[in-house]
């Protein structure tokens, strides 16, 4: 059927189709209107920044870290370039052609390499990946020659920490390693990421914030496959601060020369401000072998060493002190008025309590003879000071003990110090469920038994005894600098006094003097 243009109903319906099909067409051009606003005003800055994060690419540039010197000037460590691998994917025709030649030039795990290339690819094709760190120089040279046939390859260079005299002090430097998973979680180098290495003991572990410096930056723009296109911005890393340490170089070697093939610690240090001049400990490790981390060979050896190389045994090693212990029961009894210097005992090797004998050292040789003090403390007659503790009892010599610093921490400041054990008799109820007998004060006299001291404890006396009785909180860094400029320096700090008369240290200084001289 035909309609007629003078049918009234039929364009009458033609009328209400078209308002029909003009306001559909109206609602989706509002809708698509609407999703515009909505993307590029309500959602307008996050997408602009998502596109800015797709566009620019961020590199780190480490900071050159602050150098550790001797207490004369002398460089003791340093940063030397490290030549790093990368390799750029998608720059490549033949991968596995490319990964067979690195494998003969560098040693590499192939299959690891490989896994880590197509991991890294599926995201970001044209962004370098590191495939090896800190090549040597015979690595580098082979690379470099063949760089022209290696399409994709490129090396770049970071400072990586060098110890220029390997072992020597390292229990006071210290060694890098890499930042831990718990030490990022809890926020503890803010700074820092994964993968960065970081100082972990010694010097480089407590003064990481100063020597570390702050990273810098470039901003590069990319493509979106990754290509770089140029450089946006560029922050400049600022170097670490610089250390100088109250070790003299010198006196350190001949400190470790004496340890050497023997385990033990030597302490040498300013009696007169508390400045530790030399601390050495045996056996010790190179910390140049931290550097390549889990990588590297040897390190595994060093953690699995029967002789703990890695302790400081100068800080953390306790031990019996021996004569050394005399100096506290000398002061006691002359302090208390139970020793007159004066009075001579007679040393015949042996000291009888009850039915038990406690032999002197000379007993072999029918001992010392008649003894007084300074005689005493020279030859270390163990009958002389068997006596005089027997006088003054275990709780007056710990008493004595505790004032020369034994029993506590010293406060030197690299830490892991421990106390050491001065015992007395409510300790040995509490330990041994059993009480004080005559027999361990006896051992006790001579440094011996249950009395157990660091080395460093047992310096700080010996200082005290010389500068007139004052214990100094010993001390290992001399000064910080930025950029040669001084921000820190290095200041005595007392920690305690000997409370005996001056002329009783005296007496106690001229013994040891004779102990060196005649000894």
């Amino acid at each position: 059927m035909r309609i007629s243009s003078s049918d009234p109903i039929s364009i009458e319906a033609l009328n209400k189709h078209l308002t029909v099909v003009t306001c559909l067409i109206l609602a989706a051009f509002l809708v698509i209107v609407l999703r515009l606003w909505f993307l590029q005003v309500v959602r307008g800055n996050l997408y602009r920044m998502q596109s800015e994060r797709n566009r620019i690419h961020l590199q780190d540039i480490p900071p050159f870290r602050g150098l550790i010197f001797d207490r004369h000037g002398e460089l003791l460590v340093d940063n030397r370039p490290s030549y790093n691998v990368f390799i750029t994917p998608e720059e490549i025709q033949d991968r596995e052609q490319l990964l067979v030649t690195l494998e003969r030039m560098l040693y590499l795990d192939r299959p690891a390499v490989k896994k880590k290339i197509e991991d890294q690819i599926k995201k970001y094709p044209f962004r370098p990946v590191l495939i090896k760190k800190n090549i040597s120089r015979e690595e580098l040279a082979v690379v470099e020659t063949n760089l022209f046939n290696l399409p994709g390859v490129m090396i770049r260079v970071n400072p990586q920490r060098f110890y220029l005299f390997e072992k020597m002090a390292a229990h006071v430097i210290g060694h890098m390693g890499e930042i831990g998973e718990s030490e990022l979680a809890k926020g503890q180098y803010p700074a820092n990421k994964r993968g960065d290495l970081i100082g972990k003991y010694g010097v480089e572990g407590k003064w990481q914030e100063v020597l570390s410096g702050l990273r810098g930056e470039e901003q590069i723009e990319v493509d979106a496959a990754g290509r770089r296109l140029k450089i946006i911005d560029r922050r400049t890393p600022l170097p670490g601060k610089n250390i100088t340490l109250t070790i003299d170089r010198k006196l350190q070697i001949l400190a470790e020369e004496c340890l050497k093939d023997k385990k033990g610690a030597i302490v040498a240090m300013d009696p007169n401000t508390g400045e530790i001049l030399a601390l050495a400990s045996s056996p010790a490790f190179d910390p140049n072998l931290f550097i390549g981390g889990i990588e590297n060979e040897e390190l595994p050896k060093i953690l699995l060493d029967p002789n703990h190389p890695l302790q400081n045994r100068a800080i953390a090693g306790v031990y019996p002190p021996g004569s050394i212990f005399k100096i506290v029961v000398a002061l006691a009894g002359l302090q208390e008025g139970l020793l007159d210097p004066k009075e001579e005992v007679v040393c015949n090797g042996v000291y009888t309590l009850g039915n038990h004998q406690f032999k002197c050292w000379m007993w072999s040789r029918g001992g010392h003879g008649r003894v007084g003090l300074q005689r005493a403390i020279i030859e270390s007659c163990d009958v002389y000071f068997y006596r005089l503790g027997r006088r003054l009892g275990v709780d007056l010599i710990a008493q004595y003990a505790n004032m020369c610093g034994f029993g506590k921490k010293t406060g030197f400041e690299l830490g892991f110090e421990k106390e050491g054990l001065i015992p007395t008799n409510q300790w040995r109820l509490r330990a041994k469920g059993a009480p004080w007998q005559p027999g361990d004060t006896i051992n006790m006299s001579i440094g011996q038994g249950f009395v157990l001291v660091t080395p460093i404890q047992a310096a700080n006396l010996i200082s005290a005894i010389f500068n007139g009785g004052i214990l100094y909180q010993p001390g290992i860094i001399k000064q910080i600098t930025d950029n040669q400029e001084v921000i820190f320096q290095f200041q005595a700090v007392p920690k305690g006094q000997l409370q005996v008369k001056p002329e009783y240290l005296d007496l106690i200084k001229q013994g040891l003097i004779g102990v060196v001289n005649e000894g």
